[in-house]
């Protein structure tokens, strides 16, 4: 395969969901070249995207955010679809309701996820090993404590900080419920927009959608804790609806 696009993730990551989502939402071919996390910087910043992925490179651009990419792909390969409407009003509105899940949900169900997930090596591995190649695999294999240990660092993830991200997560679900109460399909206009796949995805690592352009945990292994917290957000409103655009649209 020799893909005119590159997008560099880490795997299970849902900001890199985010952008393959967009990706596979216009039929584009690409190719995804997968690292475990901090390993990831050795290619990231060389690349020119910075210490965070995912990172889109066209052969003429270097791309290094998720919203950006989503952006850049609407724009130039919308073909009788688009993730941003042509109205100026409903534009800002999806746009504001983007911005607010990347940047005050997408962290928070990061968080909670790997509070629960880290502690359990052959679960994390489950999710961050595969498309990895094998000398960075093993590389991770043999330094997990240490990446466990900057990870939960870099992430600022401790009992108290995941109990915030949870309550975080439960308002911004709450705010979602309240949107869709009117029945309606889609959370802006009566089409699939990038408000509907930015809270889908960044809601993801709640959810466990079996449609995730990724390997996710198994469900059936995770510890009681996480698997009642995932139950309770299946059960909500917005998590019932994020399942369904999965299951419909991914």
């Amino acid at each position: 395969m020799n893909a005119r696009y590159r997008l560099m993730t880490i795997g299970p990551s849902h900001y890199c969901e985010k952008a393959r989502w967009a990706l596979d939402h216009f039929d584009v071919e690409y190719e995804e070249d997968k690292h475990p996390p901090l390993i990831h910087w050795a290619w990231s910043l060389p690349s020119g995207g910075g210490r965070t992925v995912p990172i889109l490179r066209t052969g003429t651009r270097v791309i290094g955010d998720s919203s950006a990419i989503v952006r850049f792909l609407d724009a130039e390969h919308r073909n009788g679809t688009f993730l941003y409407p042509a109205d100026g009003g409903l534009r800002a509105e999806v746009e504001q309701l983007e911005d607010r899940f990347s940047t005050r949900l997408g962290p928070h169900t990061r968080r909670v996820v790997y509070f629960h997930l880290l502690p359990h090596r052959s679960l994390a591995l489950e999710a961050i090993e595969p498309g990895v190649g094998g000398f960075q695999r093993l590389i991770f294999r043999i330094g997990f404590p240490f990446f466990r240990f900057m990870m939960r660092r870099g992430m600022n993830i401790s009992t108290a900080s995941a109990e915030r991200s949870l309550d975080f997560t439960r308002r911004v679900f709450r705010a979602v419920d309240e949107r869709l109460s009117d029945g309606r399909s889609f959370l802006v206009g009566d089409v699939f927009t990038a408000a509907d796949l930015s809270f889908s995805a960044l809601a993801a690592p709640v959810l466990l959608p079996v449609e995730y352009g990724a390997p996710l945990p198994d469900f059936e292994r995770l510890p009681t804790g996480a698997s009642e917290m995932i139950e309770e957000f299946r059960r909500t409103t917005a998590g019932t609806f994020a399942l369904r655009i999965y299951r419909e649209l991914r």
